[in-house]
């Protein structure tokens, strides 16, 4: 699996924290 890099924008901090942690779960970088 390649690793790839998210930008999450916007304040939902919810869906943001939910996209975050299951990126993060899988080895990606995040970028807010």
């Amino acid at each position: 699996m390649t690793k790839q890099r998210f930008l999450i924008t916007g304040g939902s901090q919810g869906i943001g924290a939910a996209l975050v942690g299951l990126a993060h779960d899988q080895g990606h970088d995040v970028v807010f």
